[in-house]
C-alpha cells in the first residue's frame, strides 16, 4: 500500500508519527508540504478523506490566522482554503494518507488506523 505523509520535519508530532510509521516498516512518501504545498484540488481531497471543514483542518494558533482575519465565520470555505494554499503553514500536521483514506497525527498513534 503506498502511504503518503504531509510532514514538517520541525514539528514534533510530526517527527513522532513518522517514526511510529518507520516502527511498522511503512517508509511513507514524504511531502513536505511548506516547500510543496498541495494544489487545491489535492487539499479539497484531503478535506473529503478527513471529513472536516476547512476551518477545522487549520492552525488557528499561526500568525498567518489571525494577521488574515480567518476566524470571521463569515468566510466561506473556498476564502479559508485558499488561505491555507498561500499560507501552507495553517495547515494542521501531520496528515497521512494511506488506501483512500487520511488522519492526522494528533495524537501520532491515530495514523495507524488506517495502514
Amino acid at each position: 500500500m503506498s502511504v503518503e505523509m504531509l510532514h514538517n520535519p520541525r514539528c514534533s508530532k510530526s517527527r513522532q508519527t513518522l517514526a511510529i510509521l518507520q516502527e511498522k516498516g511503512v517508509e511513507p512518501e514524504i511531502i513536505d508540504y511548506l516547500t510543496t504545498p498541495p494544489s487545491k484540488e489535492r487539499l479539497l481531497e484531503i478535506l473529503k478523506l478527513l471529513d472536516m471543514s476547512p476551518r477545522e483542518l487549520m492552525r488557528k494558533g499561526e500568525d498567518a490566522y489571525k494577521e488574515n482575519n480567518l476566524a470571521d465565520p463569515a468566510l466561506s470555505n473556498e476564502a479559508l482554503v485558499q488561505a491555507m494554499l498561500d499560507h501552507p503553514k495553517l495547515i494542521e500536521r501531520p496528515i497521512v494518507l494511506a488506501g483512500g483514506k487520511a488522519r492526522i497525527g494528533r495524537p501520532p498513534e491515530s495514523v495507524l488506523e488506517i495502514i
